[in-house]
Formats: C-alpha cells, sequence, structure tokens
C-alpha cells in the first residue's frame, strides 16, 4: 500500500512509519520539516502546511493518509476534502478526551462525547480539546463517510513518550528514597503503547476499515498498584513509599495526571476504565506491561541532562513529605 501521513516525524507518527515500513508498505510524509527533519531517509518527504500547501500533493494518489496532527475542524476539513478524489481512506488520530461525561464507568464509542459553544475557537485548551476533536472526526467522517477511521488512544506511552507521564514512575523508582505515590493503589489504570497503537492503526487501514475505536491498553485490567510493582520488578529498586490520599493531594494542589502522573480525582476514573472490547475483536494487541516499563527505562537512561515535563520535582517531592509529617502529627 501508498501511504500518506500528515505528521510522521514526532511519538505516534514515527512508530506509525516504521509499523508500515516493517510491513512493506510505501510511506510519503507531510509535514514542515521542523522535527526530525532527517529522520527515515529512505522515505519521501513533501514539506508544506496542511492549511496552505496541500497542492504540493496535487494529483498524487494514495491507498490511505493518516491525520495525526488535526486539532481544529477547519484544518481537518481542508485535508479531507482535498484528498477524497484521490485518497480513499482517511484515519483521524483523536483521543478519548472526546468523552463528556469522564466519571463514567465503561465508556464505550456510543457514549456522550463533550460540545463546545463556539465550534470555530481554535485555542487548545482543557476544556476545548475533547470537544475539538471530535468536531474533527465529524468532519471526516462527512467527508469520507464509512471510509473514514477515528482512532481515540488513552494515554499513549514508550519510545519517545515526550509527556513523561509514564515514564515518571520508571524514572522515579529507579532513584529509590522517598517516593510519594497515590494511595489508590487497586484503582484501575489505562495506557497503550504507541507501538501497539500504530500496529493497530495500520492493520486497519490494510482492512480498509472505518468507524470509532477506542483503543488504549494494557489488555487486561491492570491496577496502580500492579504497574508500581512492575516498576519495581524491572529497576530492581524498591523505593519507600509514601503513601497520600486524595484530600491531601486536592489540598495541597498537586496536579493530577501532571505533578502525580496516572493518578486522577475519582470523579474522573472513568478515563482509566475505558472499554476497549471493539478494538480487540478487530484485533488489537498489547506489549507486557514488563516490556512496556524496560523499554521506557532504557528509552530515559539515554537521554543525558534532560528534565521531566511530569512529575514532582525533587524539591516539590521533599516540600510535600515534610507536609505530610505535619498533618500526621
Amino acid at each position: 500500500m501508498n501511504i500518506l501521513i500528515l505528521g510522521g516525524t514526532i511519538f505516534l507518527g514515527k512508530h506509525l512509519v516504521a509499523e508500515a515500513l516493517k510491513r512493506e508498505h510505501n510511506v510519503t510524509l507531510f509535514n514542515r520539516g521542523k522535527h526530525n527533519p532527517d529522520i527515515f531517509p529512505e522515505v519521501e518527504k513533501v514539506r508544506g502546511d496542511r492549511l496552505t500547501d496541500l497542492n504540493k500533493l496535487s494529483g498524487r494518489k494514495f491507498d490511505a493518509v493518516i491525520d495525526t496532527c488535526g486539532y481544529f475542524p477547519r484544518a481537518v476539513k481542508i485535508s479531507a476534502e482535498f484528498f477524497e478524489d484521490n485518497i480513499p481512506h482517511y484515519t483521524f488520530i483523536s483521543s478519548i478526551s472526546v468523552y463528556s461525561n469522564l466519571s463514567e464507568k465503561g465508556i464505550d464509542e456510543n457514549s456522550e462525547t463533550g460540545t463546545i459553544e463556539d465550534e470555530t475557537m481554535e485555542e487548545v485548551t482543557g476544556e476545548s480539546y475533547g470537544p475539538l476533536k471530535r468536531l474533527c472526526e465529524k468532519v471526516a467522517e462527512s467527508v469520507y463517510g464509512n471510509a473514514a477511521l477515528s482512532i481515540r488512544p488513552g494515554l499513549i506511552v514508550g519510545i519517545d513518550d515526550p509527556s513523561d507521564r509514564f515514564t515518571y514512575w520508571v524514572n522515579r523508582t529507579a532513584r529509590g528514597g522517598k517516593m510519594i505515590v497515590p494511595d489508590s493503589f487497586d484503582r484501575q489504570i489505562q495506557y497503550i503503547n504507541a507501538r501497539d497503537l500504530a500496529a493497530f492503526n495500520i492493520h486497519m487501514i490494510e482492512k480498509g476499515a472505518g468507524g470509532i475505536y477506542n483503543v488504549t491498553g494494557p489488555g487486561k485490567p491492570e491496577t496502580f498498584g500492579e504497574f508500581i510493582s512492575e516498576c519495581i520488578k524491572v529497576t530492581g529498586v524498591s523505593p519507600e513509599l509514601i503513601k497520600v490520599s486524595e484530600e491531601f493531594i486536592l489540598k495541597n494542589d498537586i496536579a493530577p495526571y501532571t505533578e502525580l502522573p496516572l493518578w486522577v480525582p475519582e470523579s474522573w476514573s472513568g478515563m482509566d476504565e475505558v472499554n476497549i472490547s471493539k478494538a480487540i475483536n478487530a484485533g488489537l494487541k498489547f506489549t507486557p506491561t514488563t516490556e512496556t516499563v524496560s523499554e521506557t527505562l532504557e528509552f530515559d537512561r539515554l537521554r543525558k541532562n534532560y528534565t521531566l515535563r511530569s512529575g514532582l520535582t525533587p524539591e516539590r517531592e521533599l516540600e510535600l513529605i515534610e507536609l505530610l509529617k505535619r498533618d500526621l502529627k
């Protein structure tokens, strides 16, 4: 197959390219060349802005296009309408953030999605991100019909993850010492290895499949406590776990999902119990947690003089440990 990827040079995009090449497909990248411009030297690269330069692909025919970088419906409308006569299949990478009620357990593809009053706004915020992604899906569906594939990932993790939300716990466990952790060890968490997401996407393109799919993991329910145990096993380090309650977290303005990655308040916990049975039935496969933690540890160790983008800083963690001591007196 000849596959066109909009983006393709950072995180998920890199995994999509690697997976497509592994399956012996031809890949062309269309992007502005701002990130990793020399990556994949064997792949054709067309430089341009998706809003103004798609004419550089005029007359080119592909079997499928993957849109990894659509955030606003106007941009997706431009690309979908431009490609519809020459590319029969359109994948849009969306998000489980489209759902309006993240306290609901077992969210599936038919669950209610969020809305925003001004559908023309082009500013990504915590409130607008999900609804804008849903509007982008609708645009692709309106142009491509059953040939539009909307992938709704949960937290994407693994090699080259720029968010460090998963990496933080691997890194922090490896450092040892007193480690603050949320006390919700029995609460389920969900995440998807970027390789698994990419493999599923290319598999669905090969089948010519359309529709909407929640794509997260791991393959069987996993608790936060089980995940931390895997981090301890893989790193060979056993930190002293300092468990803190939701009350303590919120009282001290510890940011959910950023300062304490993989943790959200109970009122958002539905985002970690999303129904993924449709994707599993369609062929979604999972990398074992041990392997994902191991490759993340190796990836993290290769980054020299790097400051994590998520998680508690050492100074903030010490401060919170002192506050906890005072609370317990």
